[in-house]
């Protein structure tokens, strides 16, 4: 029998009030509030998601972290990596939900953090209207000093036995990594303080990127500069640099570019754009860690400006699955990322809904019997 996949999946902690959401948005706002007023924007759209299992649960109930690890365990999930917010001089948000999972060791299931080093904004979705997003929270790159605060937080996490490794290093993943300013040397610094205490190789820095090419040119900067890995992110602008730009853009999209417009649906098949998700040559490079997509729905936070991959099934992420394992079965390096565990917002997600129930856990576990076993 063979040894199954690392399968970790990126974990949204959002989903419970918080002084800066109630400022912004009103009191009691959380990520509910965009997927309960979801509407369908045309014929057979699946929305509103509506939650099932777990329904419209809050993050601050032990319970309910436990029920989803619990789901994630049965489904061949091996780990959650929490979405974490630093945004400089030691500011964070929705940092309680993780700093009680590694205050009460509850739940016992692997984990690691994820930087989403980007600001805040509250996005201009409304074609018609020409101002600019407006800035909610900065995301800042400060000095050494904050460079030492930062680690100094996630160096608790990295003590945890439940902190997921690779190569004996901790796992670190960079959301936008191209937003690093060249003098901010914190690849440097946290390596050398991780082997003073007690991580001898270092740590295992994740590099999330759109990728251009299919070739090595991209991943190998970002090795270059430090990284242990890569997360090619196969969304988006990936789609149509794989596809020359054309195939899977409307009519209506060239016009509004042209018009220098925002707010515009780009409604794609899942079963059309699901092959681009995994590219066999690039997936079998030791550095490389695929990522696996099971829906994606932006419109209940944007609305009629959505991008939505449309007609995504149990079936059709059971075969997305399959096609990037067979890719990575025989690597030394057995991680594979999941997006996401929760993005209810995005229409990204694992967790059971009225629809489908279990079935996008129950094909992933599927998809690991077949080719691991």
């Amino acid at each position: 029998m063979e040894k199954n996949p690392k399968i970790i999946a990126y974990y949204l902690p959002q989903y419970h009030p918080f002084p800066e959401n109630d400022e912004w948005w009103g009191k009691g706002f959380t990520e509910w509030t965009n997927v309960a007023r979801a509407v369908p924007l045309y014929k057979g759209h699946y929305q509103p998601r509506i939650p099932a299992d777990l329904g419209f649960y809050d993050l601050r109930l032990p319970q309910i972290r436990e029920e989803q690890a619990e789901l994630a365990r049965e489904a061949g999930v091996y780990g959650f990596c929490y979405w974490h917010y630093w945004f400089g001089n030691g500011k964070q948000l929705m940092a309680d939900i993780f700093d009680d999972v590694l205050a009460s060791g509850k739940p016992d299931f692997p984990f690691c953090l994820g930087w989403a080093n980007h600001s805040w904004y509250a996005k201009n979705w409304n074609v018609k209207d020409s101002t600019k997003d407006k800035l909610l929270i900065e995301q800042k790159y400060l000095g050494d000093d904050d460079i030492r605060m930062h680690y100094e937080y996630v160096l608790r996490a990295f003590k945890d036995p439940r902190y997921i490794k690779q190569d004996g290093k901790p796992i670190f993943t960079i959301y936008a990594p191209h937003m690093l300013p060249s003098n901010y040397n914190m690849i440097e610094l946290w390596n050398k303080w991780a082997k003073e205490d007690g991580f001898k190789d270092g740590i295992y820095f994740v590099a999330s990127y759109t990728p251009k090419y299919l070739d090595e040119r991209e991943d190998i900067n970002w090795i270059n500069k430090g990284f242990s890995a890569v997360i090619p992110a196969r969304l988006y602008r990936h789609l149509l640099c794989q596809t020359g730009g054309k195939r899977f853009l409307s009519l209506k999209y060239y016009i509004h570019k042209y018009l220098g417009q925002v707010g515009f649906m780009q409604k794609y098949k899942y079963s059309d754009v699901a092959p681009y998700f995994s590219n066999e040559v690039a997936d079998k490079r030791e550095y490389v860690i695929p990522t696996l997509i099971p829906n994606f729905d932006h419109s209940p936070r944007s609305k009629k400006s959505g991008y939505i991959l449309h007609g995504s099934s149990p079936d059709l992420f059971k075969k997305h699955c399959m096609d990037i394992m067979s890719h990575v079965k025989d690597k030394n390096c057995d991680l594979i990322w999941l997006r996401s565990w929760n993005e209810w917002g995005e229409g990204n997600y694992m967790e059971p809904d009225l629809r489908y129930g279990k079935g996008y856990l129950n094909a992933l576990k599927e998809a690991i019997d077949e080719i691991y076993k």
